[in-house]
Formats: structure tokens, C-alpha cells, sequence
């Protein structure tokens, strides 16, 4: 080991952890007047957030929570969730923040294998929390969630309603400090297979991906994003890696944040407008039933600054969103990550180039951010050169990545092979640092003797006029191993079937962007993509739909 000189600290010198705490007391330093808003309900300054944060501490405290228990919270993007993300870690205890999109049987795992203590649930799932509660081994308390405090409902070992407990609580909590790394976060992760897995993150991580994001948004001009004048809107849910961790930036630089609840593309929008929002962040699928939505219609959202993230922002996307005067930045990062790694840059060159090559890179996953290592890596763990071309998976390393998952130490060591955080996606390192990402490992298919990028054929296919959404799956084939199949939504007035797109592909063959045999050969025209619980394509169950479609020679296909 490398011998290093070490100065011991000077004695009384103030030992100083990286705890949430110093994130929420910064603040209220820059804009005590800026707002807290939950929909059209409520609005409250910095103060009285800090105010609510210790009240809802000595809520907790009296009701028997203690350092190191679990503390479970099931609602939409709310003021009491970001109470919540502060107060329940703040105390030494550890927030679990449910994803209510999962199946009951999932919640049930999820909240038994976190070993759940306490449990504040939104009025809109007692009827699941009923169901699911004579199973539940390890809750003690329940804490209810309501919009209309005067309204009860009929919870095991109810503590009682929160706003009326907070209003007969101190406003007054001395927040002691301890152990930075110490758990203060965990979620499930929505798996293909198999049980969703614990991911936990200590207060060191989370203070240092806040810093980290407030850097990558705030700091790089040619994507500064995110600055003390915004107003923020999250559209990824509280319940998803803390709503990919910017409620914490937010606080910390004293933003006005607005909470829409639950998400409505009409009240989101309407929210938008009213509360002049200038910073988001979605996924593609939202982004997309947020500019369908009727109140979108015929709207310019100039000044509206959207990070896209958990899947690839296609280009057609990105330039739809600019007619509406969206400026749409990609970024890059998973669960188990914090989330962010990295995000589109554009250096001098990019910058001097055309308008066509500034939108590649702005689509790309991007640079990564100060303190993220990034590499790819070949099935052996050997190291592939950074040209642009080379295919591996991509793996990194940053200080607030995931150590492993909750109780199971095996898929923790498999996540960490090498010393590196595996990933799961194939992407190129250029001579720029850029990551690309090109799919995911599971979703890459093989026909003709040839790889197909999933993602580089839905991105084409997209492009077409007639295609609202797109998703691209490998099903077996006899001859070729595996072929491509698309499903497509289509846009109102407009008509597509398998020979009108391979008349659209042919091109981009001809120009060598894409094999010819990546065409696919068969088409579903469906209503709707499914989609995971966080609005990801869900291709595990369009597979499944695919071969049930087939066996019952469905009309929805159609075929060369």
C-alpha cells in the first residue's frame, strides 16, 4: 500500500460528516421566500419546510422510530415526500420509498425483505395496504397521507392522520449528528426476472451525487440546466431513485419546487404554465403523453429545460420537443448509480460543428460527470479501447454507486465483478469520453450472422411520419437465429404496414446505418406500448405478447 503522509486533525476540530441534514439547512441561505407548491393545494416557504422537517422527526420519534429502523412511505410526488426524503434519514433512520406501480405481491416482497418498521400510506392505497397487511411480518405503525385531513380511513396500528399530528408536534429537533456512512435510502429495483432487488445508498453517496449533479447541470455551460433562479417540476416519480436524486439539489440551492401529485398530463401541463416551470425531467414515454396532451396543443414551451433518462432519447423525439421550445438535454444512469453518471456535452469542437452533429451528441448518454470513472469492457473483463466503435459493456465508478443490494451479498459480488459496476449495456467510449449507449445486453439482437442495436432501429423507425412510438424486440427464428419485430403506435390519420417500412429503412441501409438485416420482416400495429412501473418499454412482456399474438395469428400483425 502506498505509504502517505497523514497530519492527525487539530485537537477539537470539528470532525465534519456528509449528512442530509446540511443539505436541507442550505437552502433556506439563498431565497427564504421561494415555494414549496403541492398541485393547486398548498405552497409554503423554506422556513416553514425546515419547520415541517422537524416536526415530522418528533412525529416519528414519538411514535417509536429509531436509528436504523426501516421506515416505508407509499405516496405520489408530494411536499410530504419531500419531508419525508429528509426527516426519516435525518433521524438515523432509513427511508424505503415503495414504488406503487409494482404489483401487490411485489410491494408485499419488497416491504417484507426491507424489513419495513413504520409505514405512512397515501389515502389512495388503503385498499391495498388492507390487503397486503395480514401478510406483512415485520410493521408495526401506520401514519395516513391525505389531501383532506378531516376525511379518515381504517389503517392497522394507525398512529393517527399526518398533518394533524404535525400540528400538535414541536417545531423545534436537535438533529445530532453520525456516521456519514450510514443507510439512509433504499427502493426495488424492477428486475426482468426474478425478485425485485434492495438498493441502498448512505448519506456520504447522496450528499456526494447532490454535489455531483449540481455540478454536471450547473456548471457545464453548454448544458447548464439547472441554476438558483429555476423552478422545478419533477415528471420522474419520488418512488425512482429519489426522483433521480434532484429534490436533494433542489433544496440544497433554495429552488421554488412545484409537486404535481399524481401525474396527469393535462394538470401537468396546466401546472407548467401557471407556476412558470423551467426544469424537469422524464423519461421519453411521459415526455411524449405530456406533448399529446390536449392542453399542449398549440402551446410554446420555450424555456422549459427537460433532462431525458431511462431510455434512449430518439431523435425525432428531441426535435419534436424543440418545435414546442423545449430544450431536451440526454443523461445517463440506472438504480444501482445513484442515478446520474453522466450527461450530454458539447465541447468547442461539437459546438463549431453543424446544427445536425450537435443534436447526435445532444442525444447521446453523454460525458462523464466529475468523479465518474467510465470504461467498457469485453466478457472477460478485459479493458476495449475508448474509439468510438469498439462494442462493450460499459462499467464505472463513481463514490455514490450502490455497495450492493439489501440481504443478498451474491448479486452484490455479480454487480462488482472486477472491481467495476457492471451495467448491463453495451455502449463505445470515444476519444471524447462520450458514452454511446447502443443497448442493453439482453435486447441486443442477432440475425443473419450480424449484432442489431435495438435502440439504433426503434431511433430510425421513429423517424418515420407515421410512427408515434416505437418498439423493437428479437424474437426466434428458425433460419436466422433471432429477427426483429416492431410495434408500432400510430399517429391520428396516418397508415404504415411492414413493406412501408422496409421502403423507409432502405435508406438508411444504402448509407450504411443499419444491416439489411435489420429490417424487420413483421410489424404489430397496437394502441399502446406496454411499459414498466417507471414508464420504461417493458420488453420482457412485449416478447410474451409477441408469441401469444403469433400463435393466435393475430390481426394486429402485419407481415412482408
Amino acid at each position: 500500500m502506498l505509504q502517505t503522509r497523514v497530519i492527525p486533525p487539530a485537537e477539537g476540530a470539528y470532525q465534519y460528516p456528509l449528512l442530509i441534514k446540511r443539505l436541507l439547512m442550505s437552502g433556506a441561505r439563498y431565497e427564504k421566500t421561494r415555494e414549496i407548491i403541492y398541485r393547486d393545494q398548498l405552497r409554503y416557504s423554506y422556513p416553514t419546510l425546515i419547520e415541517r422537517v422537524a416536526r415530522l422527526a418528533n412525529v416519528l420519534s414519538a411514535a417509536g422510530v429509531k436509528s436504523g429502523d426501516t421506515v416505508a412511505v407509499m405516496d405520489w410526488d408530494s411536499h410530504r415526500y419531500l419531508e419525508c426524503m429528509f426527516a426519516i434519514p435525518m433521524i438515523g433512520a432509513v427511508i424505503h420509498t415503495i414504488n406503487v406501480r409494482l404489483s401487490p405481491e411485489q410491494i408485499l416482497y419488497t416491504m417484507n425483505h426491507a424489513e419495513d418498521r413504520f409505514v405512512l400510506v397515501n389515502s389512495e392505497f388503503v385498499g391495498l395496504y388492507q390487503a397486503i397487511a395480514p401478510h406483512l411480518t415485520t410493521v408495526e405503525k401506520t401514519l395516513l397521507l391525505t389531501d383532506a385531513p378531516e376525511k379518515t380511513a381504517e389503517l392497522p396500528n394507525l398512529v393517527g392522520e399526518y398533518e394533524q399530528l404535525l400540528a400538535a408536534a414541536s417545531a423545534q429537533y436537535d438533529f445530532a449528528d453520525f456516521d456519514e456512512n450510514s443507510v439512509a435510502t433504499t427502493f426495488y429495483t424492477t428486475g426482468t426476472t426474478g425478485n425485485p432487488k434492495g438498493v441502498y445508498f448512505t448519506h456520504r453517496q447522496l450528499v456526494l451525487h447532490t454535489m455531483g449533479v449540481s455540478t454536471i447541470m450547473g456548471a457545464i455551460d453548454s448544458v447548464r440546466l439547472l441554476g438558483t433562479n429555476d423552478v422545478y417540476m419533477p415528471i420522474t416519480p419520488m418512488f425512482h431513485v429519489h426522483a433521480w436524486g434532484l429534490p436533494y439539489v433542489a433544496t440544497m440551492l433554495g429552488l421554488k419546487q412545484v409537486y404535481p401529485g399524481r401525474y396527469d398530463p393535462e394538470f401537468l401541463v396546466e401546472l407548467w404554465r401557471k407556476e412558470k416551470v423551467t426544469f424537469s425531467h422524464c423519461v421519453p414515454t411521459i415526455l411524449q403523453m405530456l406533448l399529446n396532451a390536449k392542453g399542449a396543443q398549440g402551446t410554446d414551451f420555450g424555456g422549459w429545460k427537460i433532462v431525458i433518462g431511462g431510455s434512449a432519447l430518439n431523435r425525432t423525439l428531441y426535435e419534436t420537443a424543440k418545435a414546442r421550445g423545449i430544450q431536451l438535454t440526454a443523461a445517463y444512469g440506472m438504480s444501482e448509480t445513484g442515478p446520474l453518471v453522466s450527461c450530454a456535452h458539447l465541447n468547442d469542437e461539437l459546438m463549431a460543428g453543424s446544427e445536425d452533429e450537435r443534436t447526435t451528441y445532444r442525444i447521446k448518454a453523454g460525458v462523464p460527470g466529475p468523479l465518474v470513472e467510465a470504461a467498457i469492457v469485453d466478457a472477460d473483463g478485459n479493458f476495449l479501447p475508448a474509439d468510438g466503435e469498439t462494442q462493450g459493456e460499459l462499467v464505472l465508478r463513481a463514490p455514490w454507486l450502490t455497495e450492493g443490494y439489501f440481504n443478498e451479498p451474491q448479486k452484490g459480488a455479480e454487480l462488482w465483478a472486477g472491481g467495476w459496476l457492471h451495467t448491463g449495456d453495451v455502449a463505445t467510449l470515444d476519444s471524447m469520453g462520450v458514452i454511446d449507449i447502443r443497448d442493453r445486453i439482453k435486447d441486443v439482437i442477432k440475425t443473419g450472422g450480424e449484432w442489431i442495436s435495438s435502440l439504433d432501429l426503434e431511433d430510425l423507425i421513429s423517424r418515420h411520419v407515421a410512427v408515434r412510438e416505437v418498439a423493437v424486440v428479437g424474437i426466434a427464428d428458425p433460419q436466422w437465429g433471432e429477427r426483429p419485430f416492431a410495434l408500432l403506435v400510430i399517429r391520428e390519420g396516418h397508415e404504415i404496414g411492414a413493406r412501408e417500412l422496409k421502403e423507409h429503412l432502405k435508406p438508411f441501409v444504402e448509407l450504411g446505418h443499419l444491416s439489411k438485416w435489420a429490417i424487420p420482416s413483421q410489424i404489430a400495429l397496437v394502441t399502446e406500448i406496454p411499459k414498466t412501473s417507471v414508464g420504461k418499454l417493458d420488453k420482457k412482456r412485449i416478447r410474451l405478447d409477441i408469441t401469444e399474438w403469433q400463435a393466435t395469428n393475430s390481426t394486429f400483425l402485419s407481415t412482408l
